[in-house]
Formats: C-alpha cells, sequence, structure tokens
C-alpha cells in the first residue's frame, strides 16, 4: 500500500468535506509496474454525484460573483499548492500510471502552468463596452459563468488533464464536479488534498467522485443544474456524452482520439526529426492522444532514417518508473498492452519488416505490462496501425514519393487532433499546414500542448479548446447588456 501524507485520506471530496464511504463499494488502485495494490478508494456513484452538483451549485453566486482579482488568487493558490507538492504528487502519478518518475514531475510542472497562465490571463474575461452606440444605446459585454461544469478525465495524464479544464472553469467562476479515471485517482486525490490543507477556494467550488463510470457520467448528463461537460477521452464517449446532453443543450467541450500523421521530407534535418519523434512517440509509453500513430518517411531518405531510428530506438530502457534512468515504463492495463500486440503481429502478418523490439509471439501472454519499443517498416495502409490509434510504444514507418501522396495519407482518417511535418522548404510547408486537417501541425518539432496555446481537434477528434485564450472562454457565457438610460 502507498503513504503519503497526501493520502492519508484515500477518499472523495464534496462540499469541503472528505466522503470516505461510496455507494459502489471500492476501486483497487494497482501499480502497473508491479502489479501491487497502492490503495482502495470509495467509488461513489449517482447519488455521491448528485450531492457533489448540490455542493457546486450552492457555490455558484451569480448575484454576487467573485472577482477577476478573488478567482486571480484561487488560480495562484492551486498553482502554489501544485508546486509545492510538485515531487510527492508526481511519485504519487509514477506509481499509479508507471510513467517515468522525471516525467511524471514535469507533468505536475505542465499543469501548474495552466493555473499560471489563466492567472495572468484573467482580465481578458472583464467586461467591456463596444465602441459602437447601435439602436440610441450603450452596448456591454459581460462574461457570467457557464454555471456548474462536469469535467471528466483520462488515466494517461492524471494531473495535466485536469488542469487544462480546472484553470479555466475556475477563471470563470464555474464551480466543477471531477470524475476522475479510475486507473489513476490517487494523483486527482493527492492535489486536492494540497489545495484543501492551504484554504485557496470555496466550499463547494471543486467537488471529487471517483467511480464506475456509468452512474456518474448519466448523472451529470442528465441533472439540469450542470449546464457542461468538458470530457477527454475515447471518441466513442464523447459521441455517447454528445447524445445524452442533446436533450437539454448542455455546452460540451471534447478532446477525444488521435491518428497523428508524422511526415518527414527528404529535405528534414534527418537526426533532428529522429530524436523530436522519439521524444514525440515514447512519452509515456506512447499512450498519449498527441504521439505520432503513423510515421511517413519520403523514399531518398527512408533506409538511412529507418537504421538511424532503430539504433534509438533500441536503445531505450524500459523498466520501473521509479528506477533511475527508465525511459519507457509499463503500459496502463493488459488490454493496452494486447492492442500493442495485436498491431504489431498484425503489420508483421502483412509484410512489415521488424526493425527493433521483439517479435509479438515471444512475449508473454500475462504477468507484465512492458513492452518493449518496437519499429516496424514497410507499413501499408491495410494495416490496423493505420486505421485505430495504437497507444503504445509501437512505431509504424511507411515510405512516400510524393507532396501529394503523403497529404492524402495523411488526412486519410476521421481523426483531426495532432499532426506533425518536418521541411526545410518553407514554401511546402506552408502548403501543406492549411490543407492538413488538424487541430495541431508541430513544423520541425514534435512538441505537444502548451498553457499559452489553444489545443483541440478537429473531426472526430472533438469540439472546443483548452489552454490560450480561446480555453480561457470555454467556462463563461457572454451576456450582452444594451443600455438606453
Amino acid at each position: 500500500m502507498i503513504e503519503s501524507p497526501l493520502l492519508e485520506r484515500a477518499e472523495g471530496y464534496i462540499g469541503g468535506q472528505w466522503i470516505g464511504k461510496g455507494s459502489g463499494g471500492t476501486l483497487s488502485v494497482t501499480n502497473p509496474a508491479t502489479g501491487e495494490t497502492l490503495a482502495e478508494v470509495p467509488a461513489l456513484g449517482a447519488a455521491e454525484t448528485e450531492e457533489a452538483i448540490a455542493a457546486a451549485s450552492r457555490a455558484l453566486n451569480l448575484q454576487e460573483p467573485a472577482s477577476l482579482d478573488e478567482r486571480r488568487r484561487w488560480l495562484e493558490g492551486v498553482r502554489d499548492a501544485l508546486k509545492e507538492e510538485r515531487e510527492e504528487i508526481g511519485r504519487i502519478l509514477c506509481l499509479e500510471h508507471g510513467k517515468p518518475l522525471k516525467e511524471a514531475v514535469g507533468e505536475v510542472d505542465y499543469a501548474a502552468g495552466f493555473f499560471n497562465y489563466c492567472a495572468n490571463y484573467i482580465d481578458q474575461l472583464a467586461p467591456h463596452t463596444i465602441p459602437e452606440t447601435p439602436k440610441d444605446c450603450t452596448w456591454t459585454v459581460h462574461y457570467r459563468p457557464i454555471g456548474v461544469a462536469g469535467l471528466i478525465t483520462p488515466w494517461n495524464f492524471p494531473i495535466g488533464m485536469i488542469a487544462k479544464k480546472l484553470s479555466a472553469a475556475l477563471a470563470g467562476g464555474a464551480p466543477s464536479v471531477i470524475k476522475p479515471a479510475e486507473d489513476t485517482p490517487l494523483t486527482m486525490i493527492a492535489a486536492f488534498r494540497a489545495i484543501h490543507d492551504r484554504n485557496v477556494l470555496p466550499k463547494g467550488m471543486i467537488n471529487l467522485v471517483m467511480g464506475p463510470p456509468k452512474p456518474i457520467g448519466d448523472t451529470l448528463c442528465q441533472n439540469p443544474d450542470v449546464t457542461m461537460i468538458s470530457f477527454t477521452g475515447s471518441t466513442g464517449v464523447g459521441q455517447h456524452l454528445m447524445r445524452e446532453c442533446a436533450g437539454r443543450v448542455k455546452k460540451l467541450a471534447l478532446e477525444l482520439g488521435g491518428n497523428a500523421p508524422f511526415i518527414v521530407f527528404d529535405d528534414a534535418d534527418v537526426d533532428d526529426a529522429i530524436t523530436q519523434l522519439i521524444g514525440n512517440k515514447f512519452r509515456g509509453g506512447g499512450q498519449t492522444c498527441v504521439c505520432a500513430n503513423r510515421i511517413f518517411v519520403q523514399s531518398g531518405i527512408a533506409d538511412t532514417f529507418a537504421e538511424r531510428l532503430a539504433e534509438k530506438v533500441a536503445a531505450l530502457k524500459v523498466g520501473d518508473g521509479m528506477q533511475e534512468g527508465t525511459d519507457i515504463g509499463p503500459l496502463i492495463n493488459q488490454a493496452g498492452f494486447d492492442k500493442v500486440r495485436r498491431h504489431v503481429k498484425d503489420a508483421l502478418d502483412k509484410g512489415g519488416t521488424l526493425k527493433a523490439g521483439q517479435h509479438p509471439d515471444s512475449l508473454p501472454e500475462s504477468g507484465s505490462l512492458f513492452y518493449p519499443p518496437t519499429l516496424v517498416t514497410g507499413v501499408t495502409p491495410d494495416m490496423q496501425c493505420c486505421d485505430e490509434e495504437t497507444f503504445g510504444p509501437f512505431v509504424p514507418m511507411a515510405t512516400f514519393e510524393t507532396e501529394e501522396d503523403v497529404l492524402a495519407a495523411a488526412n486519410d482518417t476521421d481523426y483531426g487532433l495532432a499532426s506533425y511535418l518536418f521541411t526545410r522548404d518553407e514554401a511546402r510547408a506552408q502548403r501543406m499546414i492549411p490543407a492538413m486537417r488538424f487541430g495541431h501541425v508541430g513544423w520541425n518539432t514534435g512538441t505537444g500542448p502548451t498553457p499559452e496555446a489553444p489545443f483541440g481537434g478537429m473531426k472526430l477528434s472533438g469540439v472546443g479548446r483548452e489552454g490560450g485564450l480561446e480555453g480561457l472562454f470555454e467556462f463563461v457565457e457572454p451576456q450582452t447588456v444594451p443600455r438606453s438610460y
């Protein structure tokens, strides 16, 4: 069992109080690296979610909303709480997720950055009067809290994903009910403890309900006091939420699945592109929505690129995230492991060449979640890895001849979250980028989202944006007030 001053009460949190018992029994949280049970936490359900919504509703004071200065103090308080506990929250994140400790601590810093950004730019939410006076009135635009928000987050970034949502919600004055993933609730509990102990927020502004997704999610969708749902996860669940919320026309912000292309032209800096690919693909063990899923390398450099990449992939160290020097930790669960193995085997069965890693038939059927980083060349569109997001440390590499060919191949997906383009030819980049139907296009970089810029998807990858000014405005409703006297 895990021991931590931030987990002395591994419980839910409603209206400023810890909730030790739930209607759904308990959830076991395990370390994917060792199989060890880290904690038993209460599994909350519909009843507790209703209590959390009621607490959030009481915290919503539309007649006398918190001032922007007060909200700024909230954001700074949360930021400082995360910074002060970065090492311990990072340790907890590492243990329940499996990602390397350095990466886990970096995620806490990343999360703090969203609260810092919103604190710095919260004045953008101040009311403003338009310069024109149509219809002999002055016209003032106010940004009102959207109401109670349901925030549903995935397991792959246990603190990073909630930070994107919660920072903007607090900036907008919107109380929230937060549901973390069942696999990784401890990071969220630890963050709540850090915030609670510093008395940063009014009671009811943040509420935590962990448990099975259906009773919690259905309650958030059906309760009329919840006016917005922000969700990060699979496209299938996002579509379900859209259907469930349609009757009340609730606002939705959805960051859904991806199928990111990573395109390298002949004129690219090969070594830099490989470095960027390694950092992009293997962060979190390849379990990110923004990591490269389809690698396209122009034929003139394909052999060189594959050989150098294979050397780098083979040198990566797989192991327990708590061990120094680990590059890649375990996958989150057996289902994730099995999916990677299925994709690799399918690619090899259909003619791909194994350049780095192990043949999937040589791996154990169960008992270990450590999947060796793998490179397969000769990838073709009929392979599963081209159509489905792998979510693991598998690099499927294809070759292409022309700009037109690779643009068509890159866009040949229902998803449009992230993409990456490597070329020194500025004219080519300026042709390619606007034609790439992805919300994020990295040009000569494999970097992902940052608090300072909007991030979100096109097509089946979702609606809405997180980060930047666009994300800041997600949790408010503009209210226009014309005044004649």
